[in-house]
């Protein structure tokens, strides 16, 4: 396999040597092939003098021809052999100039199996009119949609003109331009778009598909098919309350615009944070609100991901990490204070030890800088950088002084480093010169341990747990009540219960030995807990089912797993089903049905999940 770069273990290219510095991309969408077609212009300045080539990242990508984009006269190029995990290098040899800096062509097309793009048909959109297109460049899927500089190292503004059908609304993950009439064919329009902070190929993202959108706020828009747009505008209605909490915390919103747009319910994750357009699943409409705190979190990586980045995937703590803990700062001030925000990562605190123990198996991905030479990052994602990356933040400010003297930590390190991208040492190092009189506190952190050590966080810090004081009680009173003894129970007993509080009370159930089935049966007779329609206590009551063997539930999550597939939910549930010996086959054969309206990245885990790969 060709050398992969030492800054980053994921991506062939060389930026240390010859850097892209702007990105325009010239598509059109054709839904009928499945592909984006056209070509991409790539600024480029030669970092070292005589370097002779540019080295490029790409997977599955025919590439017709490349040029220098001043004179037309075509480069030579090779494109290495495709390796499973990071695509191929791509090497284009450069104009002999006295210029450092170049701009070629590349024309191009992608694959119908590009992996950062799904295409959906008609009738697998809520309106079944029209076709509909999203991507998901995060972690490495960029260069399967554009040649690229796939690494987060390397930040670049961008441009963008996207061709595609008249009925077909297209948005990316920058500010929108007024469409231009197709100049020969008045059946298509084209689309315009302009990011001028730049970020890292990740972040770029593009969506098309019969979509309307409505006004939430003074700068931002909710976007989805009319059949959603309703809801989704009462769901996300506290948006523009959530981004000036942050703008408080960690200084100007400098993106312009900041739109919501629901998803079809295959995106795999609960949101992503494209600037100026985040993406986030349709499992948030709750009818309630009680799930826009995905939002709260989008919201917070246009600082914490988007403004300072991590330099490489082996540091996405810092985006991650950094990202929960304003999140749960942004919802406490919203709502509840302190004791919500507590609350929050009590609850996530057993997820993580969840994910840690019975999943990762205190593995090597249970490290907080883990170690992935060699490996793709989707391979290593879980909620480790999430929440052991919040547990270090979150045990520095009691060591370091409390919230007010932290927050004004925070908008430092913002300020700092905006539009950088960083690694570990370059946060620790910050960390140690903004609190120097507290040189010997920092000295005491176990540093290694935080950084390297597997399994749970060497210090879990001690929360507000007076939210989930109740939710504990009732869990006990469950756990170990007699078969004879169920008459205690009322609908009543979650009638104070937040849906927060009522998904934590299932949480702590699933720690518990798997409840008897008459049990659970008379847990639904009296809390309806099959009718809840918030996705994450819907959720957990699954889980809860499966794992009493509750025959009864498996159509249930059968119809769960295929009417969304956000992985946070998808991947428990399939590996709950085949845990169980009956349920197994019946997990399989519904997988291998339904395999191909997965996305990509959930059909790939789902098959590793399930013993398939």
């Amino acid at each position: 396999m060709a050398a992969l770069s030492q800054d980053d273990p994921c991506s062939f290219s060389r930026p240390d040597e010859c850097k892209v510095t702007e990105i325009h991309l010239n598509l059109e969408v054709d839904f009928s092939s499945r592909k984006l077609l056209g070509y991409v212009d790539l600024s480029v300045q030669r970092v070292k003098d005589g370097v002779p080539n540019l080295i490029l990242d790409t997977r599955d990508i025919a590439i017709q021809k490349i040029l220098d984009a001043d004179n037309s006269q075509e480069l030579k190029f090779t494109l290495g052999e495709n390796t499973e995990s990071f695509g191929s290098k791509l090497e284009v040899q450069l104009p002999v100039l006295a210029s450092k800096s170049n701009k070629i062509r590349v024309h191009y097309e992608t694959s119908p199996q590009c992996s950062a793009l799904q295409w959906l048909r008609p009738e697998q959109t809520a309106g079944k009119r029209h076709p509909y297109l999203f991507s998901q460049c995060q972690a490495i899927h960029a260069r399967s949609m554009v040649p690229c500089q796939d690494t987060p190292g390397v930040k670049v503004p961008y441009t963008a003109k996207v061709t595609a059908p008249r009925e077909i609304t297209i948005l990316m993950s920058a500010v929108r331009l007024n469409p231009q009439a197709h100049p020969s064919d008045n059946s298509k329009l084209v689309h315009q778009f302009e990011q001028k902070v730049p970020i890292p190929t990740y972040l770029i993202a593009i969506v098309g598909g019969d979509l309307e959108s409505k006004t939430i706020g003074p700068r931002s828009r909710v976007w989805t098919e009319k059949e959603m747009l309703e809801e989704a505008a009462y769901e996300f209605s506290e948006t523009e309350n959530m981004i000036k909490i942050a703008e408080d915390l960690m200084g100007p919103y400098i993106w312009g615009q900041y739109d919501l747009l629901v998803l079809p319910p295959s995106f795999p994750y609960g949101g992503m944070e494209n600037p100026c357009l985040t993406f986030v699943t349709p499992t948030l409409l709750a009818g309630d609100k009680s799930l826009a705190d995905v939002v709260a979190h989008e919201i917070s990586h246009s600082w914490t991901g988007n403004l300072v980045t991590n330099k490489n995937w082996e540091h996405f703590w810092l985006n991650e990490g950094h990202t929960v803990f304003v999140e749960r700062k942004i919802t406490g001030r919203l709502h509840s204070g302190q004791s919500l925000s507590h609350f929050m990562a009590l609850g996530r605190a057993k997820d993580l030890n969840e994910t840690i123990e019975v999943v990762l198996k205190n593995g090597p991905y249970t490290r907080l800088i883990p170690d992935l030479k060699g490996v793709d990052p989707d391979d290593a994602f879980s909620i480790v950088p999430y929440e052991k990356g919040f547990t270090l933040l979150f045990y520095l400010e009691t060591l370091l002084g409390g919230s007010a003297v932290f927050e004004k930590f925070l908008k430092a390190y913002i300020e700092k480093f905006k539009q950088q991208s960083i690694d570990s040492d370059q946060w620790k190092d910050f960390l140690y010169s903004y609190f120097t009189d507290k040189r010997e506190v920092l000295d005491g952190v176990e540093w290694d341990k935080w950084f390297y050590d597997q399994g749970m966080p060497p210090v879990i810090p001690i929360y507000d747990d007076s939210l989930a004081v109740p939710c504990r009680e009732l869990c006990q009173k469950w756990s170990s009540a007699g078969e004879k003894e169920l008459e205690q129970f009322n609908p009543s007993d979650l009638k104070s219960f937040s849906s927060v509080q009522v998904r934590e009370f299932l949480a702590q159930l699933l720690e518990q030995p798997p409840l008897s089935n008459t049990k659970i049966q008379k847990m639904e007779e009296l809390y309806k807990l099959n009718a809840v329609r918030n996705s994450e206590v819907r959720f957990r009551w699954l889980r809860l089912s499966i794992k009493a063997q509750w025959k009864d539930a498996i159509p249930r999550v059968l119809a769960f797993v295929n009417e969304q597939g956000r992985m946070k939910f998808v991947r428990p549930l399939y590996r709950d089903l085949y845990s169980w010996e009956e349920s197994r086959p019946i997990a399989i054969e519904n997988f291998t049905k339904h395999r191909s309206e997965m996305h990509n990245t959930t059909a790939t885990m789902l098959a590793k999940d399930l013993k398939l790969s």
